[in-house]
């Protein structure tokens, strides 16, 4: 995990993909979903196997969660798709793998790597490969994707009265990359992906600093859970309104949190409004 040495009074989290930059349906629907259906033979299914990923990764509560607990997801979701069982293509959910997920928190190619060179199991060593993939494609499609507009307006507000860390499930490196490209990664301290831990761990930083004066921003149901955790305050980026909700972080969101104004009602109405964005089961039917 990463150890920050206070420079500040406050501390800022931010999540990156989907709440920075609007890199979310790009990834996923042109990155990751063509490799999950040609690694995990899902071509006979594709059109399920997309919605479900889609789902998964974009339109749900899951929405932003770590690649691996995520595709064990999306799996699950397609087993019990009834157009999937009546078609009789069977869905395998790869039980060392989900094993794998369930004992390891840095849910990385590094760690996963290692877990491959330890005991060679094919279905951990097909997730390695189609994760490689998925980071090969990423790096080959992802370019020239600003942060969405009043970012740069909200770090430079923030700039010099809180610390500020990326807090992601993106590999470091992609997260680097994006951050470098924009020039906004001279507003934060370090650039925490899937590589330091888990959000909820990178976020225990904030044990550091006095009660309320901790804030998490992201755009996922999984940035929150992190940051209560943690006994931190959220702002929630809500999907599809990235905008105006940087532009009400930056017109009285800031304020309100350096001013000791956020924690109580404005908080619990933020979370409110959050909730109704993402639903918890599909929109097709499910068995079992």
């Amino acid at each position: 995990m990463y150890e920050i040495t206070p420079q500040h009074e406050f501390l800022v989290g931010i999540d990156s993909d989907g709440c920075v930059f609007d890199t979310m349906e790009l990834k996923h629907k042109e990155c990751f979903i063509p490799n999950t259906i040609k690694f995990y033979k899902l071509q006979a299914v594709s059109k399920y196997a997309r919605e479900a990923a889609e789902f998964v990764n974009l339109y749900s509560k899951s929405r932003g969660a770590n690649r691996f607990p995520a595709l064990l997801e999306t799996l699950e979701w397609l087993s019990k798709r009834p157009d999937v069982i009546q078609r009789g293509v069977e869905i395998k959910i790869p039980a060392v793998l989900k094993q794998w997920v369930a004992e390891e928190t840095k849910l990385g190619n590094p760690a996963l790597e290692a877990k491959v060179a330890a005991d060679n199991h094919p279905e951990l060593r097909l997730a390695l490969e189609w994760s490689l993939q998925v980071n090969a494609t990423i790096a080959g499609m992802v370019e020239g994707v600003p942060p969405f507009p009043y970012v740069r307006q909200a770090l430079e507000k923030l700039s010099g009265k809180a610390d500020m860390l990326v807090v992601s499930a993106t590999p470091n490196e992609a997260l680097g990359a994006e951050w470098r490209e924009h020039d906004v990664d001279q507003f934060v301290t370090a650039i925490c992906g899937q590589e330091s831990g888990n959000k909820k761990e990178t976020l225990a930083n904030a044990a550091k600093y006095a009660a309320n004066h901790t804030l998490m921003i992201g755009d996922a149901p999984g940035d929150h859970k992190a940051a209560a955790a943690n006994n931190c305050l959220f702002f929630p980026i809500n999907p599809g309104e990235e905008q105006a909700s940087w532009k009400r972080l930056c017109d009285e969101g800031i304020d309100r949190f350096l001013s000791g104004e956020f924690a109580g009602d404005y908080q619990q109405a933020l979370l409110d409004e959050f909730d109704a964005f993402l639903p918890e089961r599909p929109p097709w039917p499910v068995n079992g």
